[in-house]
C-alpha cells in the first residue's frame, strides 16, 4: 500500500512539475461574414500576428442540372523569414487551383525532349489506321 501512495505523490509531483504554457491570446482585427438565401457568401478576417483571409462563394446555373458552387479567396501570413507569403485560390466544377509566387515552378522541358516528343507526333501521324490501332495494343511493333 505504501508503494503506491509513493507512486501516486511522485506522479502528482512530476505532473505539477512540468512547465506551464502559456500563450498570449492573439487578437482579431477585423472580422466580416456575409451570407445570402442563395448560397453565397463572404468572410474575411485578419489578426494581429499578420494573417489574413478573405473568401466568397456563389453558386453558378443555379436550379439547374449545371448548377455548381464557386469559390474564390486569397489568404496571407509571414513565413519564419518575415517575408509576406500570399495565395489566392478558386474552386469551381473545374477542380481547385491555387496560385502564389512562392510556389516551386518546374524547370522548363529540354529540347532534346521537345524534339523528340515532336519526331514521336509526326511518326505517329505518318501511320495508318491499322498500323496505328497495332501500336495503341501496348505490344511491341517494329515497322
Amino acid at each position: 500500500m505504501l508503494r503506491v501512495v509513493v507512486c501516486l505523490l511522485l506522479g502528482l509531483i512530476a505532473v505539477r512539475a512540468a512547465p506551464q504554457q502559456l500563450t498570449t491570446p492573439i487578437p482579431i482585427l477585423r472580422a466580416a461574414q456575409d451570407a445570402d438565401i442563395s448560397g453565397g457568401y463572404s468572410f474575411s478576417y485578419e489578426t494581429g500576428n499578420d494573417i489574413a483571409r478573405e473568401e466568397v462563394g456563389e453558386v453558378r446555373n443555379p436550379g439547374t442540372p449545371d448548377e455548381v458552387q464557386v469559390v474564390r479567396g486569397a489568404y496571407r501570413y509571414k513565413d519564419p523569414e518575415g517575408n509576406d507569403v500570399v495565395v489566392t485560390y478558386q474552386a469551381d466544377e473545374n477542380g481547385f487551383v491555387a496560385q502564389g509566387a512562392h510556389f516551386p515552378v518546374a524547370p522548363p522541358i529540354p529540347q532534346a525532349i521537345l524534339e523528340a516528343l515532336a519526331r514521336n507526333a509526326a511518326e505517329e501521324a505518318s501511320l495508318s489506321e491499322a498500323e496505328r490501332a497495332e501500336v495503341e495494343t501496348g505490344r511491341y511493333v517494329i515497322h
